[in-house]
């Protein structure tokens, strides 16, 4: 077994004295330090990367572009792979550092500032500039908030060492761990947005517990014997979740109740209380109180209102259940039964008339689907004792119960009410859920991370695979509008060329049924602006000349040297569009006939010894194209059919992609300023509607899709399938009969926070 890193031989110890040496000659009180900041600070990274997977993945929801949605995914996993790295490259430099503390010279010497001139300043780019200004902001608010504690650490790392340090230079200060996590994530290949983010974590799970290093490396100093006369303010406690967290204990002395709170969280639920201490007895009445009721124990409440989740029923009506009044009753029959009138204390009853308000406006909410308004009804306690353990519940949006509730509520955003609702697999989550707090939850705060963790795993696969179900869809309107678009070109150019004329019918319906057919595979394989699309026009322009009759002797020679090469062109277009070879046999002998017939009124026009040389030419030509056509071999006059039908093309021709009807025109056509297509413009793709089909049946459905080149409006449902095409105007005619509702997407406990808040000042003002 190895043991060298474990033992310093002594006839070694004098020979490694180089800056880089692990020990570095350092007292054992300095080892000390260094052990436990690196085992304090490697279990803070722990958190950071256990909370980022989280933290990215919720941006990637949020994300309004596939683009950065795809950054925040792979920054997750890139993240995930270099975790260890990272880490380790972490720690490693704040060895380094406590090796260099009896090293007069650290690195390179920095340059002065005076020696940087504003050229140098002005190449720093833009990425670089947000990422300092973001640590220097780190930094300050650490500064502001431990910098007695640091001073301390660094006047006594001073007394035991030969080189002297400042704040700045030591290795446990925020400027050096700071520098050494963005050293350690140089790897990391995210952009600024993302890096920003992770710095945030940093700041939130490692510089944030700079006040507990600081106490304990203290700690270690003082024990040592290292200045004991330098004072320092004990630190703030730390939050966890359970119950003694929030409440004080009774070895804690001289230390008030919500001081290790943090400050911004005490401002928002004081201005909370003082909004509703402005409406107390008025919105809220209170019953008639003894004046001799004692307010009850925060302890106290819980174990009422767990009473309370353990025999609430399985299905209640939502609109019919209290909290309040429940409550009230509760603490009747409890003071009735000891004889002592008991009420609920100030600050515990804000709490209580907040979360019954917040729920108020979430069960009244019109984007929840009634049915699942009666399972998160039934979260109204879990959450009430959540906020009474943890006032951060209402003023921090990343709380673990209060996001549970936002994503319950997002998931619930596309689900329609069904008879089968027990059979969704959906529901079933959210009741499974809502069961697991009901059953489980008595004060550990612990279970709504779990949770939340399990419900964004069954989440994020629902949203996987509908996203990819909705990209086929996209991608499927995209190329069916790439089709339409093709067919319109191909009905403008035959409109043009056929509409008002009388023609061979053979030759019109060989056109629309198949030499279309040919225009759409050019358009779509090379556009309208290629050779190959020009050639095929000009095919069909051949065409309609051969067929029409003319005066002109000379169409006559033109009419023979052009038969062979429109022929082999038509045959060849025909083959490569998969025409059916019955239906192209057919209409080559019906052309062959049209063509005979024109011979037939040039031969008798023409002297025989001109038409023999004519003839002998388009013979050879047509031999050397390989077209082996009768056409030469004119039978008599008598012998020729009667002339072919004609018909006039006097309506446009409008092509149908199989299983298509003809289009109709909309029943109203509405101006281009109307207020309805005004709304219809203002949605984006995303938004979830809802849209009223008939008296008893909604369709909630996201609007994946606008189809910019026909102006179509692609609607899906939660599995990402399709279920609604609307044209533009079409969605306003629906917008003007008030048939679509715009679901608001936005975080329903922020919403109802918002809301009620709304009303208090309201009411204040009022």
């Amino acid at each position: 077994m190895k043991t060298d890193a474990n033992v310093v031989h002594l006839n070694k110890a004098t020979a490694e004295q180089s800056p880089t040496s692990p020990v570095g000659r350092l007292p054992v009180a300095l080892i000390q330090v260094r052990d436990k900041a690196a085992q304090q600070l490697k279990q803070n990274l722990q958190s950071l990367f256990d909370n980022a997977d989280d933290t990215l993945f919720e941006m990637a929801d949020r994300a309004t572009s596939n683009a950065e949605q795809n950054a925040f995914f792979e920054a997750m996993r890139d993240l995930r792979l270099k975790r260890k790295n990272i880490e380790r490259g972490f720690l490693q430099k704040v060895f380094e550092s406590f090796a260099n503390l009896n090293q007069y010279e650290i690195g390179k010497p920095q340059p002065a500032l005076d020696a940087v001139s504003f050229d140098s300043l002005s190449l720093v780019q833009n990425d670089e500039l947000e990422e300092t200004v973001a640590l220097d902001a780190m930094v300050a608010k650490v500064m502001s908030r431990d910098a007695v504690a640091l001073g301390h650490l660094t006047t006594r790392l001073n007394a035991v060492i030969s080189k002297k340090l400042d704040d700045k230079s030591n290795p446990l200060g925020p400027t050096l761990l700071s520098e050494y996590f963005l050293d350690a994530c140089s790897s990391l290949g995210v952009e600024i947005k993302v890096k920003l983010i992770i710095l945030k974590l940093f700041e939130k799970y490692v510089l944030g517990s700079c006040d507990m290093l600081y106490a304990e490396a203290n700690q270690v100093l003082v024990s040592a014997g290292v200045l004991p006369e330098l004072k320092s303010a004990p630190p703030r406690r730390q939050q966890r979740p359970a119950a003694s967290t929030y409440v004080q204990s009774s070895g804690e002395e001289g230390i008030p109740l919500l001081e290790g709170a943090d400050q911004g969280v005490q401002e928002v639920f004081g201005a909370l209380q003082d909004l509703l201490s402005q409406v107390r007895g008025t919105a809220m009445p209170r019953r008639a109180q003894a004046t001799d009721a004692l307010p009850i124990t925060s302890n106290d409440l819980m174990r009422l209102l767990s009473h309370m989740q353990q025999r609430a029923p399985t299905q209640v009506n939502v609109e019919d259940f209290d909290l309040r009044d429940q409550l009230e009753r509760l603490l009747e029959r409890a003071s009735a039964k000891s004889g002592k009138a008991r009420v609920v204390g100030e600050v515990d009853e804000d709490v209580i008339n907040l979360v019954s308000m917040l729920f108020e406006f979430i069960l009244d909410d019109r984007t929840l689907p009634d049915s699942l308004k009666a399972l998160i009804g039934r979260l109204q306690i879990p959450m009430l004792k959540v906020a009474v353990l943890d006032k951060t519940f209402f003023s921090r949006g990343s709380h673990p119960a209060r996001r549970l509730l936002n994503e319950i509520a997002s998931a619930a955003l596309g689900w329609v009410d069904q008879d089968d609702a027990q059979r969704d697999s959906l529901y079933q989550k959210i009741e499974q859920v809502v069961q697991r707090l009901l059953n489980d939850f008595v004060d550990d705060p612990a279970i709504f991370s779990e949770l939340l963790a399990e419900f964004m795993a069954f989440t994020g696969d629902e949203r996987r695979r509908s996203e990819l179900l909705e990209q086929r869809t996209r991608d499927a309107e995209e190329g069916s509008a790439k089709a339409e678009l093709a067919r319109r070109q191909v009905e403008q150019a035959l409109n043009e060329r056929l509409l008002g004329k009388t023609l061979p019918e053979v030759v019109v319906r060989l056109l629309q049924e198949a030499w279309s057919k040919v225009l759409m595979l050019t358009c779509l394989k090379h556009g309208v602006a290629s050779d190959e699309w020009q050639a095929a026009l000009q095919t069909m322009d051949d065409l309609v000349w051969s067929v029409a009759p003319h005066e002109d002797p000379e169409a006559r020679l033109r009419l023979l040297e052009l038969v062979p090469g429109l022929l082999k062109a038509l045959r060849e277009g025909m083959a490569s569009a998969a025409f059916d070879p019955f239906s192209t046999s057919e209409f080559f002998s019906q052309l062959e006939v049209l063509h005979v017939q024109a011979f037939q009124r040039f031969k008798r026009a023409a002297p025989e010894a001109e038409t023999a040389v004519a003839e002998d030419a388009a013979h050879t030509e047509l031999s050397e194209a390989g077209v082996e056509l009768p056409l030469l071999e004119l039978p008599a006059a008598e012998e020729v059919e009667d002339a072919p039908a004609m018909i006039e093309v006097v309506e446009e021709i409008i092509l149908l992609a199989p299983g298509q009807t003809r289009p109709q025109e909309p029943d109203v056509v509405l101006p281009d300023d109307d207020e309805a297509l005004l709304q219809v413009d203002s949605l984006r793709v995303g938004s979830w509607v809802e849209i009223q089909e008939d008296e008893e049946h909604k369709l909630r459905c996201k609007l994946a899709a606008i189809i910019k080149p026909t102006g179509k409006y692609v609607f899906v449902n939660r599995t990402g399938m399709k279920v609604l095409e609307k044209t533009r105007n079409a969605l306003a005619v629906e917008f003007r009969r008030n048939a679509v509702r715009l679901l608001d997407d936005a975080l329903l406990f922020d919403r109802a926070l918002e809301s009620v808040i709304g009303n208090l000042r309201k009411l204040k003002h009022s």
